[in-house]
């Protein structure tokens, strides 16, 4: 393993431990020495990354990789091009709109509208930038459904079919079968849903995002209590959601960031 590497493995590590770590602990998790570990993190605080906690206390990351992530995703267009088409979105859906872009191999989410302001209501307020599990949410889905069984399969593999620190009573696929069947409904219905299964007591609906070359370039959910998102509730919003997803895929030219205009077909 690269220096870089190490590295970047414990940033993604801190990433998730907002509280820190200890080095015996991140050592641990990252399968690397603690000396090793103890030098690159020094390095990290140097150069403004990682702070200690306290003193001979846990390490954390910094505000500063969040303040780049932010003023990156600001200076890419993706707010400007989506944000006024979720705000409508949620306006007329009363909960909670997310829209994940395709990076690569991952799905990530970027951009987030509440129309639920009061009452029982479903906001995270944490998953912007988060790489998404496919095989758990509606949106993972929705995109593995515009692929071929084979390719969905290959990107699941990558992940697992479970999401790591989920709930063991959640409603995710727990075999390769069941997630196939839940693709070929997707298909057929033409929406993904997923109720209680990326977190409990939470349903979500989602449609991928098609550019106007035909690339499917983000994913577009609409999330609430399950108790609201019923069945027939779903079926009242897909026309909503995809006139909101066709409207951001007619747009997206204003965006360089949407990778997948830039893929051939």
């Amino acid at each position: 393993m690269s220096t870089l590497e190490k590295s970047l493995s414990i940033i993604e590590l801190l990433a998730v431990k907002p509280g820190g770590m200890s080095v015996s602990s991140i050592a641990q998790t990252v399968n690397q020495p603690a000396s090793g570990v103890h030098r690159t993190l020094n390095e990290l605080m140097r150069l403004g990354y990682v702070r200690q906690v306290q003193d001979q206390g846990d390490y954390a990351l910094t505000m500063k990789l969040a303040a780049m992530g932010v003023g990156f995703l600001g200076r890419t267009g993706v707010g400007d091009v989506a944000q006024p088409i979720l705000d409508r979105l949620a306006q007329t859906s009363g909960e909670l709109i997310r829209l994940s872009v395709i990076d690569g191999d991952d799905l990530i989410w970027v951009a987030v509208a509440q129309g639920a302001t009061s009452g029982l209501r479903y906001d995270p307020g944490q998953e912007q930038g988060v790489v998404v599990h496919l095989a758990s949410s509606s949106g993972g889905q929705a995109w593995l459904s515009s692929m071929s069984d084979e390719e969905a399969l290959a990107r699941v593999a990558r992940q697992g079919l479970t999401r790591t620190g989920a709930p063991a009573n959640t409603n995710s696929p727990k075999t390769i079968a069941e997630l196939l069947a839940i693709l070929a409904e997707t298909r057929k219905r033409g929406y993904a849903v997923a109720v209680n299964s990326y977190i409990v007591g939470m349903a979500a609906m989602a449609m991928p995002v098609v550019s106007s070359n035909g690339q499917v370039i983000s994913c577009l959910s609409i999330a609430g209590p399950a108790v609201r998102m019923t069945p027939e509730r779903m079926a009242e919003l897909a026309p909503h959601l995809a006139r909101a997803a066709e409207e951001i895929g007619m747009s997206a030219s204003g965006s360089r960031y949407f990778p997948g205009l830039n893929k051939r077909s």
